[in-house]
């Protein structure tokens, strides 16, 4: 008998024992049930975050970074944070002029700072909106498009203009039913006009990134007074020299401030890829946890079907018999019931895959979570659960090989 009649013949076989006893089937692949759907959920979870933050939160463009004051890169110090509030000053205005002007390798430059403020329009009051006072370009440095009107000029920012670009929610909050270009809202107290509204950009993990307003910088000096907070968004000559770039501000900048070698930068450069570190470290000891409850649930779902597996040998001992006695070898025997016990143990995968995906897909739609099945976990759940039913099949498949075919046929019927 070659291997694709046996492992046809042993799939059907199994697709019958499936149907016979379904209620002994749903509670033999349980186990394996259960943690190929934990598997595959905690895998939507982290490939959906993973997908949400590279697009939302870490997305500086294409050969973006920033440079701010302080900035932490894994758990919070409260020692550490009171040091560098001490050691790093803020980042001024003639910092970002003198980068701007002797970097080579920089395509684009532009620096904001934030504040809230309670901001109201024909009575309507919204509290603790991000202000954003920022340079002319910081529309396209932050990767935000404009849905109407327009983003404030240069001549605007020079001459201190009262105008203001909103997000998708404060015009649903307060413009509604009409056209906000051209009306006038109140930033703590003062009237600015509306100049132009943001395409909506949706939420992260429930916080909407729609509730702001950007003015421009120096209308936002003028207002707060104080130019604390400063930070710069940098945009490398392409994605190829953004290390490069960084390298080149941060030694303009330690020269401007005059630090000496060997002594550590008062400020910090960041791109992308460290926020993505960040984050992927933090997923990679949630997926590592994962992956343990998961070896258990897996490791009890072996245990169950190599016990039911030794009752079906049990079972089917005179059909055993037969068959070596009309020359059936060993390795047949032993090859049948491997792939028998494989194929129970895949359709436990397949279930837990449909389940998870199911999962997801409510999860998703009823919850800020953003969980994304990747295609590879289908083939990973299924295969995981294969290979745990030939492992936990070879001991039931060793004895039904191993039976002695006189033996087998005297067993009762």
């Amino acid at each position: 008998m070659n291997f694709r009649a046996s492992f046809a013949e042993a799939f059907w076989i199994a697709m019958a024992s499936l149907r016979a006893s379904k209620l002994r089937s749903f509670l033999t692949l349980l186990g394996i049930i259960l943690s190929t759907t934990t598997l595959i959920a905690v895998m939507s979870v982290i490939h959906g975050m993973n997908r949400y933050v590279a697009d939302k939160i870490a997305d500086l463009g294409a050969g973006g970074f920033v440079v701010v004051r302080m900035a932490f890169f894994g758990d919070f110090d409260p020692k550490k944070f009171l040091e560098l509030m001490r050691k790093n000053p803020q980042l001024k205005v003639e910092e970002f002029e003198f980068i701007k002007s002797q970097a080579r390798l920089v395509n684009d430059m532009g620096m904001r700072s934030s504040a809230r403020a309670d901001i109201t329009a024909g009575g309507v009051r919204e509290d603790e909106v991000q202000v954003t006072g920022g340079s002319t370009n910081m529309n396209v440095l932050s990767n935000i498009q404009v849905e109407s009107g327009r983003y404030f000029s240069e001549a605007e920012n020079y001459n201190r203009r009262t105008v203001a670009f909103i997000g998708a929610d404060l015009k649903t909050r307060f413009f509604e039913t009409v056209d906000p270009v051209g009306k006038t809202i109140n930033i703590a107290g003062r009237p600015y006009t509306v100049i132009g509204v943001a395409k909506r950009m949706g939420s992260v993990f429930g916080q909407s990134q729609d509730n702001f307003v950007h003015i421009p910088i120096n209308s936002y000096f003028k207002q707060y007074t104080a130019r604390a907070g400063l930070s710069f968004a940098i945009q490398a000559i392409d994605q190829d020299h953004v290390q490069q770039a960084m390298d080149e501000v941060r030694v303009l900048l330690r020269s401007y401030r005059h630090l000496p070698p060997g002594r550590e930068d008062n400020f910090t450069v960041f791109a992308s890829d460290s926020i993505m570190g960040l984050w992927e470290r933090l997923t990679s000891a949630i997926a590592a946890t994962a992956v343990a409850v998961v070896s258990v649930f897996m490791v009890v779902g072996g245990v169950v079907i190599m016990n039911i597996m030794l009752a079906v040998v049990t079972e089917r001992t005179v059909e055993i018999g037969v068959r070596k006695s009309l020359g059936a070898r060993r390795l047949d025997i032993l090859q049948q019931f491997l792939i028998e016990s494989a194929v129970l143990s895949s359709f436990g995968g397949l279930a837990g895959v449909a389940i998870a995906w199911v999962v997801a897909l409510i999860v998703r739609s009823a919850t800020p979570v953003p969980m994304e099945l990747p295609p590879i976990a289908i083939f990973l759940g299924v295969g995981i659960s294969a290979v745990v039913g030939l492992f936990f099949g070879i001991y039931p498949a060793h004895q039904a090989s191993k039976l002695d075919p006189i033996e087998a046929l005297r067993a009762e019927r």
